[in-house]
Protein backbone atom coordinates (compact mmCIF):
# COMPACT_ATOMS: atom_id res chain seq x y z
CA UNK A 1 0.00 0.00 0.00
CA UNK A 2 1.39 3.38 -1.01
CA UNK A 3 1.52 6.45 1.23
CA UNK A 4 -1.25 8.02 -0.87
CA UNK A 5 -3.52 5.02 -0.35
CA UNK A 6 -2.82 5.09 3.39
CA UNK A 7 -3.68 8.79 3.58
CA UNK A 8 -6.90 8.21 1.65
CA UNK A 9 -7.97 5.33 3.92
CA UNK A 10 -7.07 7.27 7.06
CA UNK A 11 -9.07 10.30 5.95
CA UNK A 12 -12.12 8.14 5.21
CA UNK A 13 -11.82 6.42 8.59
CA UNK A 14 -11.93 9.84 10.25
CA UNK A 15 -14.90 10.83 8.04
CA UNK A 16 -13.12 13.97 6.88
CA UNK A 17 -13.35 15.67 3.49
CA UNK A 18 -10.31 16.81 1.55
CA UNK A 19 -11.34 20.42 2.24
CA UNK A 20 -11.44 19.79 6.00
CA UNK A 21 -8.01 18.17 6.01
CA UNK A 22 -6.60 20.95 3.85
CA UNK A 23 -7.96 23.58 6.22
CA UNK A 24 -6.48 21.87 9.29
CA UNK A 25 -3.05 21.54 7.64
CA UNK A 26 -3.00 24.94 5.98
CA UNK A 27 -2.75 23.63 2.41
CA UNK A 28 -5.06 23.52 -0.61
CA UNK A 29 -7.55 20.76 -1.41
CA UNK A 30 -5.59 20.05 -4.61
CA UNK A 31 -2.53 19.33 -2.47
CA UNK A 32 -4.45 16.77 -0.42
CA UNK A 33 -5.73 15.21 -3.65
CA UNK A 34 -2.18 14.92 -5.02
CA UNK A 35 -0.99 13.29 -1.80
CA UNK A 36 -3.78 10.72 -1.89
CA UNK A 37 -3.25 9.88 -5.56
CA UNK A 38 0.55 9.69 -5.17
CA UNK A 39 0.96 12.69 -7.42
CA UNK A 40 3.25 14.11 -4.75
CA UNK A 41 4.32 13.35 -1.19
CA UNK A 42 3.73 15.45 1.92
CA UNK A 43 6.47 17.89 2.81
CA UNK A 44 8.55 17.05 5.86
CA UNK A 45 6.91 19.75 7.96
CA UNK A 46 3.46 18.26 7.21
CA UNK A 47 4.27 14.69 8.29
CA UNK A 48 3.86 15.33 12.03
CA UNK A 49 0.59 17.32 11.68
CA UNK A 50 -0.79 14.56 9.41
CA UNK A 51 0.08 11.86 11.92
CA UNK A 52 -1.43 13.87 14.78
CA UNK A 53 -4.60 14.42 12.77
CA UNK A 54 -5.00 10.72 11.93
CA UNK A 55 -3.75 9.40 15.27
CA UNK A 56 -0.80 7.40 13.98
CA UNK A 57 2.98 7.55 14.22
CA UNK A 58 5.28 8.77 11.45
CA UNK A 59 6.88 5.32 11.29
CA UNK A 60 3.47 3.71 10.76
CA UNK A 61 2.63 6.16 7.98
CA UNK A 62 5.93 5.86 6.13
CA UNK A 63 6.75 2.17 6.67
CA UNK A 64 3.40 0.64 7.60
CA UNK A 65 4.89 -0.84 10.77
CA UNK A 66 2.92 -0.52 13.96
CA UNK A 67 4.53 1.15 16.94
CA UNK A 68 5.20 -0.74 20.15
CA UNK A 69 2.28 1.05 21.81
CA UNK A 70 -0.02 -0.13 19.02
CA UNK A 71 1.25 -3.71 19.34
CA UNK A 72 0.70 -3.62 23.10
CA UNK A 73 -2.81 -2.25 22.57
CA UNK A 74 -3.62 -5.02 20.08
CA UNK A 75 -2.31 -7.69 22.47
CA UNK A 76 -4.42 -6.22 25.28
CA UNK A 77 -7.51 -6.27 23.04
CA UNK A 78 -6.89 -9.93 22.20
CA UNK A 79 -6.56 -10.85 25.87
CA UNK A 80 -9.67 -8.83 26.77
CA UNK A 81 -11.71 -10.58 24.05
CA UNK A 82 -10.50 -13.98 25.24
CA UNK A 83 -11.50 -13.16 28.81
CA UNK A 84 -14.96 -11.99 27.77
CA UNK A 85 -15.42 -15.06 25.60
CA UNK A 86 -14.35 -17.32 28.46
CA UNK A 87 -16.74 -15.65 30.90
CA UNK A 88 -19.61 -15.95 28.42
CA UNK A 89 -19.00 -19.65 27.78
CA UNK A 90 -18.64 -20.33 31.51
CA UNK A 91 -21.95 -18.55 32.17
CA UNK A 92 -23.65 -20.58 29.45
CA UNK A 93 -22.33 -23.85 30.91
CA UNK A 94 -23.52 -22.73 34.35
CA UNK A 95 -27.07 -22.42 33.01
CA UNK A 96 -26.83 -26.01 31.69
CA UNK A 97 -25.73 -27.24 35.12
CA UNK A 98 -28.59 -25.32 36.72
CA UNK A 99 -30.99 -26.94 34.24
CA UNK A 100 -29.76 -30.44 35.12
CA UNK A 101 -29.94 -29.76 38.86
CA UNK A 102 -33.43 -28.32 38.44
CA UNK A 103 -34.80 -31.33 36.55
CA UNK A 104 -33.18 -33.75 39.04
CA UNK A 105 -34.73 -32.07 42.07
CA UNK A 106 -38.07 -30.52 41.15
CA UNK A 107 -39.92 -33.46 39.59
CA UNK A 108 -38.74 -36.51 41.60
CA UNK A 109 -38.12 -34.74 44.94
CA UNK A 110 -40.54 -31.79 45.03
CA UNK A 111 -43.19 -33.55 42.90
CA UNK A 112 -43.62 -30.52 40.65
CA UNK A 113 -45.85 -30.76 37.59
CA UNK A 114 -43.69 -32.44 34.89
CA UNK A 115 -44.82 -29.98 32.21
CA UNK A 116 -43.88 -26.96 34.33
CA UNK A 117 -40.61 -28.52 35.44
CA UNK A 118 -39.66 -29.49 31.89
CA UNK A 119 -40.56 -26.04 30.57
CA UNK A 120 -38.27 -24.33 33.08
CA UNK A 121 -35.56 -26.89 32.28
CA UNK A 122 -35.78 -26.01 28.59
CA UNK A 123 -35.76 -22.32 29.44
CA UNK A 124 -32.46 -22.77 31.33
CA UNK A 125 -31.03 -24.67 28.35
CA UNK A 126 -32.23 -22.02 25.94
CA UNK A 127 -30.66 -19.20 27.94
CA UNK A 128 -27.38 -21.11 28.22
CA UNK A 129 -27.36 -21.77 24.48
CA UNK A 130 -28.12 -18.13 23.70
CA UNK A 131 -25.31 -16.88 25.97
CA UNK A 132 -22.75 -19.23 24.40
CA UNK A 133 -23.79 -18.40 20.83
CA UNK A 134 -23.93 -14.66 21.49
CA UNK A 135 -20.50 -14.71 23.15
CA UNK A 136 -18.95 -16.54 20.20
CA UNK A 137 -20.58 -14.18 17.71
CA UNK A 138 -19.32 -11.07 19.51
CA UNK A 139 -15.95 -12.11 20.91
CA UNK A 140 -15.14 -15.20 18.84
CA UNK A 141 -13.25 -13.27 16.18
CA UNK A 142 -9.70 -12.49 17.22
CA UNK A 143 -8.31 -8.99 16.94
CA UNK A 144 -5.59 -10.15 14.51
CA UNK A 145 -8.37 -10.61 11.92
CA UNK A 146 -9.54 -7.04 12.36
CA UNK A 147 -7.61 -5.61 9.42
CA UNK A 148 -8.91 -8.34 7.13
CA UNK A 149 -12.49 -7.71 8.22
CA UNK A 150 -12.10 -3.96 7.67
CA UNK A 151 -11.21 -4.64 4.05
CA UNK A 152 -14.54 -6.36 3.47
CA UNK A 153 -17.20 -4.28 1.69
CA UNK A 154 -19.70 -2.71 4.08
CA UNK A 155 -22.56 -4.40 2.20
CA UNK A 156 -20.97 -7.82 2.81
CA UNK A 157 -20.60 -7.08 6.53
CA UNK A 158 -24.26 -6.07 6.77
CA UNK A 159 -25.37 -9.21 4.92
CA UNK A 160 -23.35 -11.38 7.33
CA UNK A 161 -24.92 -9.66 10.34
CA UNK A 162 -28.40 -10.22 8.87
CA UNK A 163 -27.67 -13.90 8.18
CA UNK A 164 -26.37 -14.47 11.73
CA UNK A 165 -29.28 -12.61 13.34
CA UNK A 166 -31.92 -14.46 11.30
CA UNK A 167 -30.19 -17.78 12.01
CA UNK A 168 -30.22 -17.09 15.75
CA UNK A 169 -33.92 -16.19 15.76
CA UNK A 170 -34.89 -19.21 13.62
CA UNK A 171 -32.69 -21.49 15.73
CA UNK A 172 -34.26 -20.41 19.01
CA UNK A 173 -37.81 -20.50 17.61
CA UNK A 174 -37.53 -23.98 16.07
CA UNK A 175 -35.66 -25.34 19.10
CA UNK A 176 -38.27 -24.15 21.59
CA UNK A 177 -41.17 -25.34 19.41
CA UNK A 178 -39.78 -28.78 18.52
CA UNK A 179 -37.44 -29.31 21.51
CA UNK A 180 -35.00 -30.79 18.98
CA UNK A 181 -31.91 -29.04 20.37
CA UNK A 182 -29.74 -31.98 19.31
CA UNK A 183 -30.63 -31.34 15.64
CA UNK A 184 -31.28 -27.61 15.25
CA UNK A 185 -27.59 -26.70 15.76
CA UNK A 186 -27.15 -27.76 12.12
CA UNK A 187 -28.69 -24.39 11.21
CA UNK A 188 -25.38 -22.75 12.18
CA UNK A 189 -23.50 -24.94 9.71
CA UNK A 190 -25.99 -23.95 7.00
CA UNK A 191 -25.57 -20.27 7.93
CA UNK A 192 -21.78 -20.56 7.73
CA UNK A 193 -22.04 -22.14 4.27
CA UNK A 194 -24.37 -19.35 3.11
CA UNK A 195 -21.90 -16.72 4.37
CA UNK A 196 -19.05 -18.37 2.47
CA UNK A 197 -21.15 -18.53 -0.71
CA UNK A 198 -22.06 -14.83 -0.41
CA UNK A 199 -18.40 -13.97 0.23
CA UNK A 200 -17.37 -15.98 -2.83
CA UNK A 201 -19.94 -14.15 -4.98
CA UNK A 202 -18.56 -10.80 -3.80
CA UNK A 203 -15.00 -11.92 -4.61
CA UNK A 204 -16.01 -13.06 -8.10
CA UNK A 205 -17.91 -9.82 -8.63
CA UNK A 206 -14.86 -7.82 -7.56
CA UNK A 207 -12.61 -9.70 -9.97
CA UNK A 208 -15.03 -9.13 -12.86
CA UNK A 209 -15.17 -5.41 -12.06
CA UNK A 210 -11.38 -5.27 -11.97
CA UNK A 211 -11.24 -6.76 -15.45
Amino acid sequence: MTIGEKLLNLRKEKHLSQEEVAEKLGVTRQTISKWETDGSTPDFDKIVPLCQLYGITADELLTGKKSNDEKIKTAEEIMENKKKKGVGIALGVLFYFMAVIWIMITIPVLNMNPIVGSSIFLAFCGIGTYVIIYTNMVYGQKVKKKEKEEQEPKVLKQIKIIIETVTLLVYLYISFVTFAWHITWILWIVAALIEEIVKLLFMLGGKNNAK
